[in-house]
């Protein structure tokens, strides 16, 4: 049935998400300097230090540090004792070593950029890496097709801060057609809101474009070699309502995985392209967590990341049993 086959997907999503909480709580907790010494400085004295660690929690044995981090993501935990107890609500990631501000906050605060900024690649990369790719795939061997191919390979092998510094300085500082990108809200003015991510938009869409265009051409060509195609094309059906009915589904079901993987990862923030346009989304703030080697923060992004691309994962499944009738037998 496939309810028994969405539970134990979700079974499997629950064990990922725990063994990469378990494996990143280790890494950053074990393997990098002393959190205490980081929050109280190069002249910080000893006492110090273990009143640091007593009210983070580290001087208790690693599992139960593991533990009480996973219990307060359900149930919220307390740091501290007595008239310094401090409660964090659930979700509760911790407080940043930095600034001191709740991680959950932090991150709330910031994916909608990320989100925008995502959103916004992926329907352009759609629309232009799909539409390319199937006109070169029914023009093979045309000029269009030699044109658009040696684009998207020239395309994608740009690295994106190259493109993105590129964009700035021809449109911004040169042309002077665009402002230098910030996080507006869509409500306060939508204009600037536009303009502020068109840049990130085309900078991140231009390499996933370049890869889809390849791709559907690919499929599209195999596609339209099957024998039910060559059935379809006796019975007298016009080539546009062949390519319709019968090409476009088998061709773009695997583009539908690889479009769920992409998407899910960049939801986790962008981190050159933010970076680079200072837009002050998850990916800027892992990448200036990174440098300030700010533990907390490091290790939700890191876990944002990991959520995203699980879950997408679960739903490209699910979403592909009902594209594909030969996987949703074997689902069922």
């Amino acid at each position: 049935m496939m309810a028994r086959y969405i539970a134990g997907r979700l079974a499997w999503v629950l064990l990922i998400l725990f063994l990469v909480c378990l494996f990143t709580f280790i890494i950053f907790f074990t393997l990098q300097p002393d959190p205490a010494v980081m929050i109280c400085g190069k002249t910080c004295t000893q006492e110090r230090i273990n009143e640091i660690h007593a009210v983070l929690g580290l001087d208790e044995p690693l599992l139960t540090q593991f533990f009480g981090f996973l219990f307060g993501i359900f149930a919220g935990r307390d740091y501290g004792q007595g008239a310094n107890l401090v409660h964090c609500g659930a979700p509760c990631l911790g407080y940043s070593f930095q600034t001191g501000q709740s991680v959950w906050d932090m991150v709330v605060d910031r994916l909608p950029v990320s989100a925008t900024v995502a959103i916004g690649a992926a329907v352009l990369w759609l629309l232009i890496g799909i539409a390319a790719g199937l006109l070169s795939a029914v023009k093979e061997g045309t000029w269009w097709d030699r044109t658009a191919m040696g684009l998207a390979l020239g395309g994608s092998s740009v690295p994106n801060y190259v493109l993105a510094l590129a964009l700035q300085y021809v449109l911004v500082v040169q042309l002077q057609v665009l402002p230098f990108p910030r996080a507006v809200p869509f409500a306060d003015d939508p204009v600037v809101w536009f303009q502020s991510y068109l840049m990130p938009w085309i900078v991140l869409a231009t390499g996933y474009a370049c890869l889809y265009s390849r791709l559907t051409r690919a499929n599209v060509i195999d596609t339209l070699a099957e024998n039910f195609m060559r059935t379809a094309r006796s019975k007298g059906l016009s080539p546009a309502l062949t390519m319709r009915r019968h090409a476009l589904r088998p061709a773009l079901t695997p583009i539908a995985t690889i479009f769920g993987m992409d998407f899910a990862a960049l939801l986790g923030g962008a981190l050159i392209t933010e970076t680079v346009f200072g837009l002050n989304g998850v990916g800027k703030m892992a990448a200036d967590s990174i440098y300030k080697n700010d533990q907390p923060v490091i290790m939700a992004v890191t876990l944002l990341a990991a959520f995203f691309v699980v879950v997408g994962n679960l739903v490209i499944d699910l979403v592909y049993t009902r594209l594909d009738p030969r996987v949703r037998i074997t689902a069922k």
